[in-house]
């Protein structure tokens, strides 16, 4: 009876152990497979937005390219910097990719007005449903701009300037009311300097080209219009390196208050 007893008893022993051992040999996997399934999942989710900064970018450059040669034109007629209509042009239309560029080819969201007898489309704005310009062809976009500016008294101070001066006249569009965007002279500047865009108007007056040199300090103190985005811009920094430089938690920043840029 003892020898029964003592095999029953190292079956059970035996079996226990052995389940045990299933178990662990069962969530391990589950856990290999956990990190087999995460891993891949995060290395595309940055894999996809590294694909649309270069996506980006290349557009970009590829909008530049493609109508650098219209807006020296127009600078030639005009006096329009080159420089600024481009980066308007860029700005605006999303480098060509917008909806409302798409449908219209339609690059600076001029609207109808009154007189406008080519085609129309309607599109969300200001206002739902507002009517804009439709044109066959984006060159002539590019033309009705010059048109646009050159022929409204509210921009007639704009064309006493000096014809490379992309600073005062990025400035003077948002004075003379073009945008309700009070960072857009801002995001121009910034369009213009960072991909040198100021060479096309150099090449229409017939200037040697100078880089610019991006401006080094170890601090700035905030003065009355200043924002984040701009005092970034100004710089060569981004505004999240601006921030966790400064230990910022929001982009609320008050006159007079000393930012460190280093």
């Amino acid at each position: 009876m003892k020898r029964n007893y003592i095999i029953i008893g190292l079956l059970s022993v035996g079996l226990l152990f052995g389940c045990k051992s299933k178990k662990k040999i069962v969530n391990s996997s589950i856990k290999k497979n956990n990190r087999e399934v995460i891993a891949p999942e995060n290395s595309e989710i940055v894999t996809t937005k590294r694909a649309i900064n270069t996506s980006f970018n290349y557009s970009t450059q590829a909008y530049i390219k493609k109508y650098k040669d219209i807006a020296m034109e127009e600078m030639r007629v005009y006096n329009i910097p080159a420089s600024i209509t481009l980066a308007q042009g860029i700005l605006e239309s999303s480098s060509g990719n917008s909806l409302l560029t798409k449908k219209s080819n339609n690059h600076f969201g001029i609207k109808c007005h009154k007189g406008w007898k080519g085609k129309k489309v309607y599109h969300d704005d200001d206002e739902k449903g507002e009517c804009f310009r439709v044109y066959k062809n984006p060159n002539n976009s590019f033309k009705d701009h010059s048109k646009f500016l050159a022929t409204r008294n509210r921009y007639a101070k704009l064309f006493k300037l000096k014809k490379n001066d992309y600073v005062k006249w990025a400035k003077g569009l948002s004075t003379a009311g073009y945008a309700t965007d009070r960072r857009y002279p801002a995001k121009l500047i910034a369009i213009i300097e960072k991909y040198n865009l100021h060479k096309y108007d150099t090449e229409v007056l017939g200037k040697p080209f100078k880089k610019l040199k991006v401006k080094k300090a170890s601090n700035h103190v905030v003065s009355k219009g200043d924002t984040l985005y701009s005092i970034s811009k100004k710089y060569g920094l981004t505004v999240d390196e601006l921030k966790k430089l400064n230990g910022l938690t929001s982009n609320n920043i008050t006159v007079g208050y000393t930012l460190i840029l280093k």
